[in-house]
């Protein structure tokens, strides 16, 4: 096989779709828009669940590598109650690996290994039934033609609409992220309250999260129900602004809860958006997607995992399976469809628990989840 192979995206589906074919001696040309490794902040910790994207990281040949740099002890989750009562503290066994935790950077690091990513290659259109394959338009105005593109390019995809005229919607709750740095220093309170995994405290549609990531940084996660306009006639640029905002907001919550807010160094805005729970497309020969850019979903700890096991299976079914590529796409398509369907209707109602008019639902959810 020497098909020509291009995935669009050098996020977690992207680099694990490339690394396993990769493995398997097939090359695919990484398209990313951004000008480099460095060009902006990957986000926070994630958790690698052990049949998603740790599976993923074994069919790259790279779970070794993975726990050696991954955090067990990262599982741990503390819940309070809006005065700062310790409603739950659970803590990992010291053999518990369901789960570990690892920074966003770290694994990118992994999977990008010897992979040659063309940075700096932002795609505008993907076009599929050109006489010659698949046809990719680049923003600098070139044009390339592929056997195989796959999009891996998140919740905005630009290859989306080769297969699909669905688009993101807003789900009524918004996040505002901020963060601290070198907190068991700077911040020892604070360091103790989270622990050496996560702080949650939910109230009436509105909750807070604060998670540690390695090397003392802590990303911490507001999420409120409201328009999409909420922050009209706040300049969401002025630190000081935003944070008196939140502080509002959030009025009324213990003083050391708000001082993960009183202390954050800046204020990112992301509101949530996602795809249709039972997002599928008529199958397009040429074109696929992966991730969230074919199943956006609540952000609990599993588009990650999804996003990973997707690009291993899917260079998997290329390289070992049948010698017929559309056959393989086709194929694999229907078992993620299947698959993501499921996790978008536990992750849809989990969003619904956690930022709920009922602060119980998200206590109710986490003992369902996690019994103590």
């Amino acid at each position: 096989m020497r098909h020509r192979i291009a995935v669009v995206g050098s996020g977690p589906a992207g680099l694990a779709f490339a690394r396993v074919l990769h493995r398997h001696g097939h090359p695919a040309a990484v398209l990313e828009r951004d000008p480099g490794p460095d060009a902006r902040p990957l986000g926070g910790t994630l958790d690698l669940h052990e049949g998603l994207g740790q599976l993923a990281l074994d069919k790259a040949g790279l779970l070794a590598d993975f726990q050696e740099l991954s955090r067990p002890e990262g599982q741990a989750m503390r819940i309070l109650d809006t005065d700062g009562t310790v409603l739950r503290d659970w803590r990992p066994r010291p053999d518990d690996r369901a789960n570990p935790e690892i920074d966003r950077g770290q694994l990118r690091d992994l999977l990008l290994g010897p992979l040659d990513i063309q940075w700096g290659q932002g795609v505008t259109q993907v076009v599929p039934g050109a006489r010659d394959g698949v046809r990719v338009h680049f923003a600098d105005g070139r044009q390339e033609t592929f056997d195989l593109v796959v999009g891996a390019d998140g919740a905005w995809s630009r290859v989306r609409p080769a297969v699909s005229s669905v688009t993101p919607h807003y789900t009524g709750v918004t996040s505002v992220e901020t963060s601290l740095d070198d907190v068991d220093t700077r911040h020892p309170d604070l360091a103790r309250l989270i622990g050496d995994g996560s702080v949650a405290v939910y109230g009436v549609n509105r909750s807070l999260v604060a998670q540690r990531n390695s090397g003392g940084h802590v990303k911490v996660y507001t999420k409120f129900r409201a328009p999409l306009d909420w922050h009209a006639g706040l300049d969401l640029a002025d630190v000081e602004a935003v944070r008196s905002s939140l502080l509002t907001l959030f009025d009324g919550w213990a003083a050391r809860v708000l001082d993960l807010l009183r202390h954050g160094t800046a204020f990112v805005h992301r509101p949530l958006y996602v795809l249709p729970v039972s997002h599928s497309w008529t199958h397009v020969p040429g074109v696929t997607l992966l991730g969230d850019a074919a199943h956006l979903m609540p952000p609990l700890g599993v588009g990650a995992n999804l996003a990973l096991l997707e690009g291993a299976e899917l260079a998997e079914s290329i390289a070992t399976g049948p010698e017929d590529l559309d056959e393989a796409v086709r194929a694999f398509e229907v078992r993620m469809w299947a698959r993501a369907g499921r996790w978008a209707k536990i992750t849809t109602a989990g969003l619904e628990r956690l930022v709920s008019p009922d602060p119980a639902e998200a206590l109710a959810l986490f003992d369902q989840v996690q019994p103590s």
